[in-house]
Protein backbone atom coordinates (compact mmCIF):
# COMPACT_ATOMS: atom_id res chain seq x y z
CA UNK A 1 0.00 0.00 0.00
CA UNK A 2 3.06 2.29 0.63
CA UNK A 3 4.13 1.88 -2.56
CA UNK A 4 0.88 2.40 -4.02
CA UNK A 5 0.36 5.99 -2.64
CA UNK A 6 4.37 6.70 -3.26
CA UNK A 7 4.07 5.84 -7.48
CA UNK A 8 0.16 7.35 -7.61
CA UNK A 9 1.68 10.88 -6.82
CA UNK A 10 3.52 11.44 -9.99
CA UNK A 11 2.03 13.17 -13.02
CA UNK A 12 3.34 10.11 -15.49
CA UNK A 13 1.09 7.57 -13.95
CA UNK A 14 -0.40 6.46 -17.33
CA UNK A 15 3.22 6.37 -18.89
CA UNK A 16 4.39 4.83 -16.22
CA UNK A 17 1.70 1.97 -16.14
CA UNK A 18 1.28 0.75 -19.60
CA UNK A 19 2.74 -2.56 -20.14
CA UNK A 20 5.32 -1.43 -23.67
CA UNK A 21 4.61 -5.06 -24.91
CA UNK A 22 0.87 -4.73 -25.60
CA UNK A 23 -0.35 -2.55 -28.42
CA UNK A 24 -2.63 0.05 -27.99
CA UNK A 25 -6.11 0.81 -29.35
CA UNK A 26 -4.24 3.22 -31.61
CA UNK A 27 -1.93 0.55 -33.75
CA UNK A 28 -4.11 -2.27 -32.98
CA UNK A 29 -5.10 -3.88 -36.29
CA UNK A 30 -9.01 -5.01 -35.97
CA UNK A 31 -8.50 -7.78 -38.37
CA UNK A 32 -6.59 -9.92 -36.32
CA UNK A 33 -9.66 -10.45 -34.54
CA UNK A 34 -11.39 -12.42 -37.43
CA UNK A 35 -8.93 -15.20 -38.49
CA UNK A 36 -9.17 -16.02 -34.05
CA UNK A 37 -12.97 -16.02 -33.90
CA UNK A 38 -13.53 -17.87 -37.33
CA UNK A 39 -10.76 -20.53 -35.75
CA UNK A 40 -12.66 -20.78 -32.24
CA UNK A 41 -16.09 -21.09 -34.08
CA UNK A 42 -15.43 -24.28 -35.81
CA UNK A 43 -12.78 -25.98 -33.72
CA UNK A 44 -15.23 -27.70 -32.48
CA UNK A 45 -13.71 -30.96 -32.12
CA UNK A 46 -15.15 -32.86 -28.50
CA UNK A 47 -17.97 -30.18 -28.38
CA UNK A 48 -19.72 -32.06 -31.14
CA UNK A 49 -18.42 -35.11 -31.13
CA UNK A 50 -19.63 -36.64 -27.99
CA UNK A 51 -23.21 -35.53 -28.13
CA UNK A 52 -24.73 -34.99 -32.21
CA UNK A 53 -22.27 -37.18 -33.58
CA UNK A 54 -23.03 -40.31 -31.98
CA UNK A 55 -26.80 -39.17 -30.89
CA UNK A 56 -27.36 -38.23 -34.58
CA UNK A 57 -26.07 -42.26 -35.33
CA UNK A 58 -24.17 -40.65 -37.73
CA UNK A 59 -21.16 -41.92 -35.68
CA UNK A 60 -21.65 -44.83 -33.18
CA UNK A 61 -18.57 -45.81 -30.73
CA UNK A 62 -18.15 -48.74 -27.38
CA UNK A 63 -15.71 -46.56 -26.01
CA UNK A 64 -16.64 -45.13 -22.90
CA UNK A 65 -16.96 -41.44 -22.85
CA UNK A 66 -19.33 -41.78 -26.09
CA UNK A 67 -22.12 -43.01 -24.09
CA UNK A 68 -23.30 -39.58 -23.53
CA UNK A 69 -24.61 -39.24 -26.75
CA UNK A 70 -24.60 -43.26 -28.19
CA UNK A 71 -26.64 -43.69 -25.17
CA UNK A 72 -28.02 -40.72 -23.18
CA UNK A 73 -25.89 -41.39 -20.51
CA UNK A 74 -23.94 -39.11 -17.70
CA UNK A 75 -20.35 -40.15 -17.71
CA UNK A 76 -17.01 -38.56 -16.59
CA UNK A 77 -16.93 -34.74 -17.71
CA UNK A 78 -20.46 -34.79 -19.06
CA UNK A 79 -21.59 -31.61 -17.59
CA UNK A 80 -18.11 -29.67 -19.34
CA UNK A 81 -18.88 -31.42 -22.46
CA UNK A 82 -22.86 -30.36 -22.49
CA UNK A 83 -21.88 -26.65 -21.73
CA UNK A 84 -18.69 -26.25 -23.95
CA UNK A 85 -20.90 -24.54 -26.83
CA UNK A 86 -22.00 -21.93 -23.69
CA UNK A 87 -18.12 -21.34 -23.62
CA UNK A 88 -17.34 -21.32 -27.35
CA UNK A 89 -20.42 -19.07 -27.76
CA UNK A 90 -18.85 -16.29 -25.54
CA UNK A 91 -15.18 -16.85 -26.33
CA UNK A 92 -16.07 -16.79 -29.74
CA UNK A 93 -18.22 -13.67 -29.37
CA UNK A 94 -15.99 -11.69 -27.51
CA UNK A 95 -13.83 -11.74 -30.28
CA UNK A 96 -15.94 -10.45 -32.46
CA UNK A 97 -17.09 -8.00 -30.66
CA UNK A 98 -14.24 -6.15 -29.61
CA UNK A 99 -13.48 -6.24 -33.26
CA UNK A 100 -17.21 -5.08 -34.08
CA UNK A 101 -16.33 -1.88 -31.82
CA UNK A 102 -12.78 -0.90 -33.14
CA UNK A 103 -14.25 -0.43 -36.82
CA UNK A 104 -17.56 0.74 -36.13
CA UNK A 105 -17.88 4.04 -37.86
CA UNK A 106 -14.85 3.84 -39.48
CA UNK A 107 -14.93 3.61 -43.21
CA UNK A 108 -11.63 1.80 -44.21
CA UNK A 109 -13.24 -1.21 -42.45
CA UNK A 110 -16.57 -1.14 -43.34
CA UNK A 111 -16.43 -4.65 -44.82
CA UNK A 112 -14.78 -5.90 -41.23
CA UNK A 113 -16.89 -4.16 -39.37
CA UNK A 114 -19.93 -5.71 -41.01
CA UNK A 115 -18.09 -9.21 -41.25
CA UNK A 116 -18.22 -9.35 -37.73
CA UNK A 117 -21.98 -8.89 -37.49
CA UNK A 118 -22.14 -11.43 -40.21
CA UNK A 119 -20.08 -13.97 -38.17
CA UNK A 120 -22.05 -12.82 -35.25
CA UNK A 121 -24.94 -13.92 -36.02
CA UNK A 122 -23.86 -17.03 -37.06
CA UNK A 123 -21.99 -17.60 -33.53
CA UNK A 124 -25.30 -16.58 -31.60
CA UNK A 125 -27.51 -18.92 -33.95
CA UNK A 126 -25.67 -22.11 -33.11
CA UNK A 127 -25.24 -20.78 -28.99
CA UNK A 128 -29.14 -20.13 -29.05
CA UNK A 129 -29.85 -23.30 -31.43
CA UNK A 130 -27.75 -25.55 -28.51
CA UNK A 131 -29.35 -23.92 -25.40
CA UNK A 132 -32.20 -21.94 -26.32
CA UNK A 133 -32.56 -18.70 -23.97
CA UNK A 134 -29.05 -17.37 -23.75
CA UNK A 135 -28.04 -13.90 -22.27
CA UNK A 136 -27.47 -11.87 -26.10
CA UNK A 137 -28.43 -7.75 -25.78
CA UNK A 138 -26.42 -7.56 -22.55
CA UNK A 139 -23.30 -9.81 -23.81
CA UNK A 140 -20.17 -8.68 -23.39
CA UNK A 141 -21.27 -4.95 -21.41
CA UNK A 142 -18.38 -5.68 -18.53
CA UNK A 143 -17.03 -2.23 -19.54
CA UNK A 144 -20.59 -0.71 -18.70
CA UNK A 145 -20.80 -2.74 -15.63
CA UNK A 146 -23.05 -5.56 -16.76
CA UNK A 147 -21.44 -8.60 -15.41
CA UNK A 148 -24.35 -10.47 -14.80
CA UNK A 149 -26.25 -10.31 -18.43
CA UNK A 150 -29.70 -10.99 -18.53
CA UNK A 151 -30.89 -14.36 -20.66
CA UNK A 152 -33.02 -13.22 -23.81
CA UNK A 153 -35.65 -15.35 -25.30
CA UNK A 154 -34.77 -17.43 -28.30
CA UNK A 155 -37.31 -15.57 -30.41
CA UNK A 156 -36.17 -12.27 -29.60
CA UNK A 157 -32.75 -13.18 -30.45
CA UNK A 158 -33.77 -14.80 -33.63
CA UNK A 159 -35.58 -11.34 -34.66
CA UNK A 160 -32.43 -9.60 -34.13
CA UNK A 161 -30.11 -11.99 -36.26
CA UNK A 162 -32.32 -11.59 -39.19
CA UNK A 163 -32.06 -7.74 -38.86
CA UNK A 164 -28.37 -7.82 -38.30
CA UNK A 165 -27.98 -10.05 -41.37
CA UNK A 166 -30.37 -7.73 -43.41
CA UNK A 167 -28.88 -4.74 -42.56
CA UNK A 168 -24.61 -5.95 -42.53
CA UNK A 169 -24.99 -7.93 -45.68
CA UNK A 170 -26.20 -5.18 -47.75
CA UNK A 171 -23.69 -3.05 -46.31
CA UNK A 172 -20.79 -5.48 -47.76
CA UNK A 173 -18.73 -2.96 -50.53
CA UNK A 174 -17.08 -4.61 -52.69
CA UNK A 175 -14.94 -1.53 -53.60
CA UNK A 176 -13.47 -0.81 -50.15
CA UNK A 177 -10.74 -2.51 -48.51
CA UNK A 178 -11.25 -6.07 -47.77
CA UNK A 179 -10.62 -7.97 -44.47
CA UNK A 180 -7.19 -9.50 -44.07
CA UNK A 181 -6.54 -12.47 -42.28
CA UNK A 182 -10.20 -14.34 -43.49
CA UNK A 183 -9.72 -17.62 -43.32
CA UNK A 184 -12.99 -18.50 -45.14
CA UNK A 185 -12.76 -16.44 -48.38
CA UNK A 186 -9.70 -14.71 -48.71
CA UNK A 187 -11.58 -11.56 -48.41
CA UNK A 188 -13.76 -12.05 -51.04
CA UNK A 189 -16.74 -9.48 -50.47
CA UNK A 190 -18.21 -11.56 -53.22
CA UNK A 191 -18.87 -14.90 -51.41
CA UNK A 192 -19.49 -13.17 -47.97
CA UNK A 193 -22.20 -11.68 -49.74
CA UNK A 194 -24.11 -15.26 -50.80
CA UNK A 195 -22.60 -16.35 -46.60
CA UNK A 196 -24.71 -13.86 -45.34
CA UNK A 197 -27.82 -14.38 -47.15
CA UNK A 198 -27.41 -18.29 -46.89
CA UNK A 199 -27.31 -17.72 -43.09
CA UNK A 200 -30.55 -15.55 -43.20
CA UNK A 201 -32.43 -18.38 -45.11
CA UNK A 202 -30.84 -21.55 -42.76
CA UNK A 203 -32.45 -18.79 -39.47
CA UNK A 204 -35.69 -18.59 -41.61
CA UNK A 205 -35.57 -22.00 -41.78
CA UNK A 206 -35.41 -23.03 -38.34
CA UNK A 207 -38.41 -21.39 -37.66
CA UNK A 208 -41.05 -23.51 -39.75
CA UNK A 209 -42.72 -25.13 -37.36
CA UNK A 210 -42.74 -22.26 -34.60
CA UNK A 211 -43.60 -18.97 -36.99
CA UNK A 212 -43.78 -20.35 -40.35
CA UNK A 213 -45.45 -17.14 -41.54
CA UNK A 214 -42.16 -15.04 -40.29
CA UNK A 215 -40.15 -17.43 -41.59
CA UNK A 216 -41.77 -17.43 -45.03
CA UNK A 217 -40.94 -13.56 -45.26
CA UNK A 218 -37.34 -14.05 -43.75
CA UNK A 219 -36.51 -17.31 -46.67
CA UNK A 220 -37.66 -15.01 -49.31
CA UNK A 221 -35.31 -11.96 -48.75
CA UNK A 222 -32.71 -14.28 -48.17
CA UNK A 223 -33.39 -15.91 -51.80
CA UNK A 224 -34.28 -12.42 -53.43
CA UNK A 225 -30.50 -11.55 -51.79
CA UNK A 226 -28.58 -14.13 -53.94
CA UNK A 227 -27.53 -17.58 -51.45
CA UNK A 228 -25.11 -20.37 -52.37
CA UNK A 229 -24.87 -20.78 -56.05
CA UNK A 230 -22.18 -23.53 -56.13
CA UNK A 231 -19.79 -25.36 -53.96
CA UNK A 232 -17.08 -23.09 -54.65
CA UNK A 233 -19.56 -20.50 -52.19
CA UNK A 234 -19.03 -23.65 -49.70
CA UNK A 235 -17.80 -21.96 -46.08
CA UNK A 236 -14.82 -23.61 -44.86
CA UNK A 237 -11.22 -23.33 -43.02
CA UNK A 238 -8.10 -25.34 -44.01
CA UNK A 239 -6.68 -26.47 -40.79
CA UNK A 240 -3.32 -25.30 -39.30
CA UNK A 241 -1.25 -28.82 -39.61
CA UNK A 242 1.24 -27.37 -37.49
CA UNK A 243 -0.61 -25.76 -34.56
CA UNK A 244 -3.27 -28.75 -34.64
CA UNK A 245 -6.26 -26.73 -35.19
CA UNK A 246 -8.12 -29.17 -36.93
CA UNK A 247 -10.07 -30.32 -33.89
CA UNK A 248 -12.90 -32.44 -34.92
CA UNK A 249 -10.58 -34.28 -36.88
CA UNK A 250 -7.76 -34.41 -34.34
CA UNK A 251 -10.57 -36.10 -31.81
CA UNK A 252 -10.24 -39.39 -34.33
CA UNK A 253 -6.32 -39.27 -33.71
CA UNK A 254 -6.92 -40.43 -30.01
CA UNK A 255 -6.02 -43.86 -30.06
CA UNK A 256 -9.30 -44.86 -28.20
CA UNK A 257 -11.06 -42.77 -30.61
CA UNK A 258 -9.67 -44.18 -33.39
CA UNK A 259 -9.64 -47.43 -32.55
CA UNK A 260 -13.44 -47.97 -31.79
CA UNK A 261 -15.13 -45.03 -33.51
CA UNK A 262 -17.14 -46.33 -36.28
CA UNK A 263 -19.96 -45.31 -39.04
CA UNK A 264 -23.37 -46.01 -37.21
CA UNK A 265 -25.32 -48.49 -38.73
CA UNK A 266 -28.22 -46.59 -39.25
CA UNK A 267 -25.77 -43.86 -41.27
CA UNK A 268 -24.04 -46.76 -43.43
CA UNK A 269 -27.58 -48.63 -44.51
CA UNK A 270 -29.01 -45.80 -45.47
CA UNK A 271 -26.36 -44.97 -47.63
CA UNK A 272 -26.26 -48.90 -48.91
CA UNK A 273 -29.86 -48.74 -49.18
CA UNK A 274 -29.43 -46.25 -52.52
CA UNK A 275 -25.82 -48.12 -53.39
CA UNK A 276 -24.96 -44.29 -52.50
CA UNK A 277 -21.48 -43.06 -54.46
CA UNK A 278 -20.71 -41.45 -51.04
CA UNK A 279 -20.46 -44.79 -49.08
CA UNK A 280 -16.89 -45.99 -50.35
CA UNK A 281 -15.58 -41.94 -50.30
CA UNK A 282 -16.45 -41.77 -46.65
CA UNK A 283 -15.78 -45.11 -45.19
CA UNK A 284 -13.31 -47.96 -45.29
CA UNK A 285 -12.99 -51.60 -43.35
CA UNK A 286 -9.47 -51.76 -41.07
CA UNK A 287 -7.28 -54.11 -42.18
CA UNK A 288 -7.44 -57.54 -40.08
CA UNK A 289 -6.31 -57.65 -36.45
CA UNK A 290 -5.33 -55.45 -33.41
CA UNK A 291 -2.39 -54.08 -34.70
CA UNK A 292 -3.79 -53.32 -38.10
CA UNK A 293 -7.01 -52.08 -36.63
CA UNK A 294 -4.80 -49.38 -34.08
CA UNK A 295 -2.66 -47.96 -36.91
CA UNK A 296 -3.21 -44.93 -38.29
CA UNK A 297 -1.21 -44.92 -41.12
CA UNK A 298 -2.96 -47.97 -42.96
CA UNK A 299 -5.67 -47.59 -45.07
CA UNK A 300 -8.49 -49.93 -45.10
CA UNK A 301 -10.94 -51.52 -47.61
CA UNK A 302 -13.51 -48.84 -49.02
CA UNK A 303 -15.23 -51.02 -51.03
CA UNK A 304 -18.82 -50.31 -50.91
CA UNK A 305 -19.70 -53.96 -50.65
CA UNK A 306 -17.48 -54.53 -47.28
CA UNK A 307 -19.21 -52.07 -45.23
CA UNK A 308 -20.80 -52.70 -42.11
CA UNK A 309 -21.86 -49.91 -39.76
CA UNK A 310 -21.31 -50.38 -36.17
CA UNK A 311 -25.00 -50.31 -34.12
CA UNK A 312 -25.29 -47.31 -31.11
CA UNK A 313 -25.81 -48.32 -27.63
CA UNK A 314 -23.94 -51.36 -27.47
CA UNK A 315 -20.28 -51.92 -25.50
CA UNK A 316 -17.62 -54.45 -25.01
CA UNK A 317 -18.46 -54.64 -21.36
CA UNK A 318 -18.79 -58.25 -21.75
CA UNK A 319 -22.43 -57.99 -20.29
CA UNK A 320 -25.89 -58.14 -22.08
CA UNK A 321 -25.64 -55.02 -23.85
CA UNK A 322 -21.78 -56.11 -25.18
CA UNK A 323 -21.83 -55.54 -29.02
CA UNK A 324 -20.10 -59.26 -29.63
CA UNK A 325 -23.15 -60.78 -27.82
CA UNK A 326 -26.19 -59.08 -30.49
CA UNK A 327 -27.47 -61.04 -33.35
CA UNK A 328 -26.06 -59.67 -36.44
CA UNK A 329 -22.42 -58.83 -34.83
CA UNK A 330 -19.69 -59.79 -38.01
CA UNK A 331 -17.30 -61.21 -35.99
CA UNK A 332 -13.86 -60.03 -34.43
CA UNK A 333 -10.82 -60.02 -37.00
CA UNK A 334 -7.14 -61.19 -36.63
CA UNK A 335 -6.16 -64.31 -34.48
CA UNK A 336 -4.74 -65.01 -31.47
CA UNK A 337 -3.43 -62.37 -28.92
CA UNK A 338 -4.21 -60.17 -32.26
CA UNK A 339 -7.34 -59.97 -32.10
CA UNK A 340 -9.96 -56.34 -33.16
CA UNK A 341 -13.53 -56.71 -31.84
CA UNK A 342 -14.70 -54.31 -34.01
CA UNK A 343 -12.46 -55.32 -36.99
CA UNK A 344 -15.00 -55.55 -39.48
CA UNK A 345 -17.27 -52.49 -39.04
CA UNK A 346 -16.36 -49.38 -41.21
CA UNK A 347 -14.54 -46.68 -39.79
CA UNK A 348 -13.94 -42.70 -41.44
CA UNK A 349 -11.62 -43.17 -44.04
CA UNK A 350 -8.15 -42.19 -42.37
CA UNK A 351 -7.34 -40.43 -45.95
CA UNK A 352 -10.84 -38.07 -45.35
CA UNK A 353 -10.47 -37.78 -41.61
CA UNK A 354 -7.94 -38.22 -40.11
CA UNK A 355 -5.79 -35.35 -41.15
CA UNK A 356 -4.44 -32.50 -38.87
CA UNK A 357 -4.86 -30.12 -41.84
CA UNK A 358 -8.43 -30.86 -42.20
CA UNK A 359 -11.11 -29.09 -44.08
CA UNK A 360 -13.57 -28.03 -41.35
CA UNK A 361 -17.00 -26.87 -43.15
CA UNK A 362 -19.03 -24.32 -42.15
CA UNK A 363 -21.55 -23.70 -44.17
CA UNK A 364 -22.25 -25.34 -47.77
CA UNK A 365 -24.00 -24.83 -51.34
CA UNK A 366 -25.64 -28.42 -51.01
CA UNK A 367 -27.54 -27.31 -47.04
CA UNK A 368 -28.49 -24.27 -48.72
CA UNK A 369 -30.28 -25.80 -51.81
CA UNK A 370 -31.90 -28.15 -49.54
CA UNK A 371 -33.39 -25.63 -47.80
CA UNK A 372 -34.56 -23.64 -51.16
CA UNK A 373 -35.90 -27.01 -52.23
CA UNK A 374 -37.94 -27.11 -48.90
CA UNK A 375 -39.33 -23.61 -49.08
CA UNK A 376 -40.22 -24.49 -52.39
CA UNK A 377 -42.30 -27.61 -51.03
CA UNK A 378 -43.90 -25.26 -49.29
CA UNK A 379 -44.82 -23.00 -51.56
CA UNK A 380 -42.46 -19.92 -51.41
CA UNK A 381 -41.59 -17.53 -53.60
CA UNK A 382 -38.34 -18.58 -54.44
CA UNK A 383 -36.67 -19.49 -58.03
CA UNK A 384 -36.60 -22.66 -59.42
CA UNK A 385 -38.49 -25.75 -58.73
CA UNK A 386 -38.01 -28.20 -55.63
CA UNK A 387 -36.87 -31.01 -57.61
CA UNK A 388 -34.23 -29.17 -59.49
CA UNK A 389 -33.05 -27.57 -56.02
CA UNK A 390 -32.98 -31.26 -54.40
CA UNK A 391 -31.06 -32.45 -57.57
CA UNK A 392 -28.45 -29.69 -57.28
CA UNK A 393 -28.12 -30.80 -53.53
CA UNK A 394 -27.27 -34.22 -54.19
CA UNK A 395 -24.55 -33.51 -56.89
CA UNK A 396 -23.44 -30.31 -54.32
CA UNK A 397 -23.09 -32.59 -51.34
CA UNK A 398 -21.33 -35.43 -53.38
CA UNK A 399 -18.94 -33.40 -54.83
CA UNK A 400 -17.86 -31.22 -52.16
CA UNK A 401 -16.15 -34.09 -50.59
CA UNK A 402 -13.09 -33.89 -52.84
CA UNK A 403 -12.62 -29.96 -50.50
CA UNK A 404 -12.10 -32.65 -47.68
CA UNK A 405 -9.18 -35.05 -49.57
CA UNK A 406 -9.03 -35.96 -53.48
CA UNK A 407 -9.40 -39.21 -52.46
CA UNK A 408 -12.81 -39.16 -51.93
CA UNK A 409 -13.49 -37.02 -55.23
CA UNK A 410 -16.92 -38.03 -56.19
CA UNK A 411 -16.66 -37.53 -60.17
CA UNK A 412 -19.61 -34.76 -61.62
CA UNK A 413 -20.66 -37.35 -64.00
CA UNK A 414 -21.21 -40.00 -61.08
CA UNK A 415 -23.00 -37.69 -58.76
CA UNK A 416 -25.25 -36.21 -61.75
CA UNK A 417 -26.28 -39.64 -62.64
CA UNK A 418 -27.59 -40.75 -59.09
CA UNK A 419 -28.82 -37.54 -58.50
CA UNK A 420 -30.75 -38.54 -62.13
CA UNK A 421 -31.87 -41.95 -60.60
CA UNK A 422 -32.95 -40.64 -57.33
CA UNK A 423 -34.88 -37.34 -58.11
CA UNK A 424 -36.99 -36.13 -55.24
CA UNK A 425 -40.28 -37.68 -53.94
CA UNK A 426 -42.85 -35.49 -54.69
CA UNK A 427 -45.91 -37.87 -53.81
CA UNK A 428 -46.66 -35.54 -51.15
CA UNK A 429 -45.66 -32.90 -49.12
CA UNK A 430 -44.62 -35.03 -46.20
CA UNK A 431 -42.22 -37.25 -48.81
CA UNK A 432 -40.91 -34.51 -50.58
CA UNK A 433 -39.83 -33.33 -46.76
CA UNK A 434 -38.53 -36.44 -45.74
CA UNK A 435 -36.92 -36.85 -48.58
CA UNK A 436 -34.85 -33.87 -48.42
CA UNK A 437 -34.18 -33.44 -44.17
CA UNK A 438 -32.47 -37.25 -44.48
CA UNK A 439 -30.36 -35.93 -47.33
CA UNK A 440 -29.59 -32.87 -45.15
CA UNK A 441 -28.59 -35.11 -42.29
CA UNK A 442 -26.11 -37.13 -45.33
CA UNK A 443 -24.93 -34.41 -46.33
CA UNK A 444 -24.16 -32.75 -42.79
CA UNK A 445 -22.78 -36.41 -41.12
CA UNK A 446 -20.57 -37.02 -44.08
CA UNK A 447 -19.23 -33.51 -43.72
CA UNK A 448 -18.35 -33.87 -39.95
CA UNK A 449 -21.26 -31.31 -38.92
CA UNK A 450 -22.67 -32.66 -36.35
CA UNK A 451 -24.35 -30.00 -34.45
CA UNK A 452 -26.27 -28.64 -37.53
CA UNK A 453 -26.92 -32.37 -38.36
CA UNK A 454 -28.86 -32.65 -34.90
CA UNK A 455 -30.25 -28.86 -35.04
CA UNK A 456 -31.88 -29.87 -38.41
CA UNK A 457 -33.23 -33.41 -37.35
CA UNK A 458 -34.62 -31.49 -34.06
CA UNK A 459 -36.18 -29.10 -36.36
CA UNK A 460 -37.35 -31.31 -38.96
CA UNK A 461 -37.99 -34.85 -37.70
CA UNK A 462 -36.07 -36.33 -40.15
CA UNK A 463 -34.93 -38.92 -40.65
CA UNK A 464 -36.84 -41.28 -38.36
CA UNK A 465 -34.22 -42.51 -35.49
CA UNK A 466 -35.12 -45.15 -33.33
CA UNK A 467 -33.54 -44.35 -29.59
CA UNK A 468 -31.46 -46.85 -27.87
CA UNK A 469 -32.26 -47.97 -24.50
CA UNK A 470 -29.55 -48.69 -22.73
CA UNK A 471 -29.55 -49.32 -19.03
CA UNK A 472 -28.40 -45.90 -16.44
CA UNK A 473 -29.44 -43.26 -19.00
CA UNK A 474 -30.83 -40.25 -18.21
CA UNK A 475 -32.78 -39.10 -20.68
CA UNK A 476 -35.93 -41.98 -20.27
CA UNK A 477 -34.82 -43.20 -23.32
CA UNK A 478 -35.38 -40.36 -25.77
CA UNK A 479 -32.83 -38.96 -28.49
CA UNK A 480 -31.05 -35.16 -26.51
CA UNK A 481 -33.23 -32.43 -27.66
CA UNK A 482 -30.54 -29.34 -25.80
CA UNK A 483 -27.47 -29.54 -24.43
CA UNK A 484 -27.59 -28.50 -20.43
CA UNK A 485 -26.42 -24.79 -19.50
CA UNK A 486 -22.59 -24.08 -18.61
CA UNK A 487 -22.78 -25.55 -15.13
CA UNK A 488 -21.25 -22.22 -13.30
CA UNK A 489 -24.41 -20.35 -15.17
CA UNK A 490 -26.07 -20.68 -11.60
CA UNK A 491 -23.58 -19.56 -9.41
CA UNK A 492 -22.35 -16.74 -11.39
CA UNK A 493 -25.11 -15.18 -12.80
CA UNK A 494 -27.79 -16.84 -11.02
CA UNK A 495 -31.30 -15.02 -10.92
CA UNK A 496 -30.95 -14.55 -14.71
CA UNK A 497 -30.31 -18.34 -14.92
CA UNK A 498 -33.09 -19.43 -12.85
CA UNK A 499 -35.31 -17.24 -14.82
CA UNK A 500 -33.96 -18.66 -18.10
CA UNK A 501 -34.51 -22.00 -16.45
CA UNK A 502 -37.99 -21.31 -15.45
CA UNK A 503 -39.49 -20.91 -19.28
CA UNK A 504 -37.81 -24.25 -19.91
CA UNK A 505 -40.27 -27.15 -19.64
CA UNK A 506 -39.39 -29.51 -17.23
CA UNK A 507 -36.02 -27.46 -16.64
CA UNK A 508 -32.27 -27.40 -17.65
CA UNK A 509 -32.29 -30.90 -19.11
CA UNK A 510 -31.41 -33.08 -21.68
CA UNK A 511 -34.79 -33.74 -23.09
CA UNK A 512 -36.40 -30.17 -22.58
CA UNK A 513 -37.29 -27.97 -26.52
CA UNK A 514 -36.11 -24.66 -27.40
CA UNK A 515 -38.71 -22.04 -28.62
CA UNK A 516 -38.30 -23.41 -32.14
CA UNK A 517 -38.27 -27.19 -31.37
CA UNK A 518 -42.07 -28.49 -31.15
Amino acid sequence: MALWLTTSCTGDFDQINTDPTKASEAVWDPNYFLPQAQNRYINVGYDAMLYQSTAMQVLASTVGYYGNGDKYVNTSGSTGYQGAIFNRTYETGADLAEMIRLTAGKDQYVNLYNIGRIMQALNFQRGTDVYGDIPYSQAFSAKTGITTPKYDTQQSIYMSLLTELEQATAALDASKAKPTGDLFYGGDITKWKKFGYSVMLRIAMRMTKVDPTTAKTWAEKAAAGGVFTSIDDNAKEIADANNATSAIYNVYQVSDDFRELRWSKTFIDMLKTTSDPRLSAIAEVPQAGAANNASQTLVGNNAASVQVGLPNGFDLNGGATDIRQQAGYPGATGSGTDIAPLGNYSRPRISVYLKRAGTLMVLTYPETELLLAEAKVRGWNVSGTAADHYKNALIGAMTSLSQLDATATIATETATAFATAHPLDVSSTDASLKAINTEYWKTTGSMFNFIETWNNWRRSGYPTLTPVNYPGNVTNATIPRRMIYLSTENVTNAANYASAVTTLTGGDLLTSRVWWDK
